[in-house]
């Protein structure tokens, strides 16, 4: 069994995870909304990526003899300037989810749980990756600037990094 404030990281990991798909949504159908389809459709399949981290860690939850909880998720914002400021939040969330799960590996490490940390260590590495992609469509808008997009968004799908396969087990 997980020890209470492992549980209630775990469980505040799984209320930021959930935010990511809605972020990740809310954004996809600014994009569509402005004529980036492309755009839209990495974010919807970030989206879909980000419901499958949240379902891991519940499962995970459940699995070590804890309750998985989902609370409520707050509106995320929708309107962004630019696709270019719309990555640089992509990349500013994902680096705040980053520092969230590294605080949840520390404390495994202070709990004694190895269990829990080693069970992390796949999502410090798909954080690693998820920061490297979004990275990458940052240097590229730079490269085309902001009003030569179109080929950019044409092209996004191409850009996006096939995430590491998830750990053995646990997996929704």
């Amino acid at each position: 069994m997980l020890s209470k404030k492992v549980t209630e990281a775990l469980n505040a990991q799984v209320e930021k995870e959930a935010y990511s798909s809605h972020l990740y949504i809310a954004m996809a159908s600014w994009a569509e909304v402005k004529g980036y389809s492309g755009v839209a459709d990495w974010l919807y399949a970030q989206s879909d990526e980000e419901r499958l981290h949240m379902l891991k860690i519940l499962r995970y939850i459940n699995e070590r003899g804890s309750e998985g909880r989902l609370g409520a998720v707050k509106e995320p914002p929708r309107e962004y300037g630019s696709v270019k400021e719309l990555f640089e939040a992509v990349l500013k969330h994902e680096q705040f989810i980053s520092q969230s799960i590294n605080e949840i590996v520390l404390l495994c490490g202070e709990e004694k749980d190895f269990t829990t940390q080693n069970f992390l260590q796949w999502f410090v590495n798909e954080q690693i990756e998820e920061e490297k992609n979004v990275r990458l469509i940052l240097d590229k808008i730079k490269l085309v600037g902001d009003h030569n997009m179109y080929i950019f968004d044409r092209d996004i799908m191409s850009l996006r990094q096939p995430s590491p396969s998830p750990a053995q087990g646990n997996t929704p």
